[in-house]
């Protein structure tokens, strides 16, 4: 998907909506159980409820690699479902990868290739080297983790000899590839900093995850970091996928997805 794909998208739905499918199995309804694959039961259920809210998927790679083979498959059927039926969405593989060389040109293999995502996010602490592998693939997206709304992200992203390293982080990166290629990851708890990153940003789109459950702003997200071209990708996960944990999951899922969108609508209708 190019970006002005992903552009129409937003424009079709008047949404930004991106949502995380962070499937932990212990929180899956005990219904969905029975079946074979129960996270992938449920994370179709899930898809089928909110696709018509969202313009993207964001798959969080650890809730699959920790249950080994099994979570590998559920996570490459997940995947295969959402470019087969609905392949004007977006999807980001949430894997944040840190590697260099041979290993990183792997890893860009693995996701990019093997399971077609769009977009996968990558660790920049290894500099450069840990990056251009991914940006060889030009019909692809690296994310890029800016400024990140972990707790403990200040004990290194805030620290800098002139200014903040997180700075110093995405304008290096930018010259690595235009905005048509390379994303960047922003908490949405960190909305004050917004502005200054799109001193520093004026045509990427940013991934904010930290609506919704980890208490970030919508409204202030957008009102610092809305673009011409939209510019943002705004992340929920727990507080759609885990609306409910009984059996009417899907139900309350779709909900909490169109309740957001149409936050969404209203407050890009007062910006354009």
């Amino acid at each position: 998907m190019t970006r002005s794909d992903l552009i129409e998208q937003i424009q079709l739905k008047r949404s930004l909506l991106c949502v995380g499918l962070d499937s932990d199995i212990e929180r899956i309804p005990d219904s969905l159980k029975k079946h074979e694959d129960a996270v992938f039961e449920f994370n179709k259920a899930i898809i089928d409820a909110t696709h018509s809210h969202c313009v993207s998927y964001k798959i969080n790679t650890a809730f699959y690699e920790s249950r080994g083979v099994k979570g590998w498959q559920s996570l490459e059927k997940t995947i295969e479902y959402i470019n087969e039926n609905f392949p004007n969405h977006f999807t980001i593989a949430d894997a944040k990868r840190g590697d260099i060389g041979n290993t990183a040109d792997q890893y860009a293999k693995a996701f990019f290739e093997a399971m077609d995502f769009d977009a996968v996010t990558v660790a920049p602490y290894m500099g450069s080297d840990s990056i251009l592998p991914f940006l060889k693939y030009s019909d692809k997206f690296t994310i890029v983790l800016g400024l990140t709304s972990n707790a403990s992200a200040s004990e290194f992203q805030l620290h800098g000899e002139h200014y903040p390293i997180y700075k110093e982080v995405l304008s290096k990166t930018a010259r690595y590839a235009h905005a048509e290629r390379l994303m960047y990851v922003v908490g949405a708890t960190k909305a004050e900093a917004l502005q200054e990153i799109r001193a520093i940003l004026p045509d990427h789109f940013l991934l904010i995850p930290g609506v919704g459950a980890q208490g970030g702003s919508l409204e202030e997200v957008l009102n610092h970091g809305l673009i011409e071209d939209y510019g943002l990708l705004i992340n929920s996960s727990r507080g759609i996928i885990f609306a409910s944990e009984g059996d009417d999951f899907a139900m309350k899922a779709g909900k909490a997805a169109s309740e957001l969108q149409k936050q969404m609508s209203t407050l890009l209708q007062k910006s354009f």
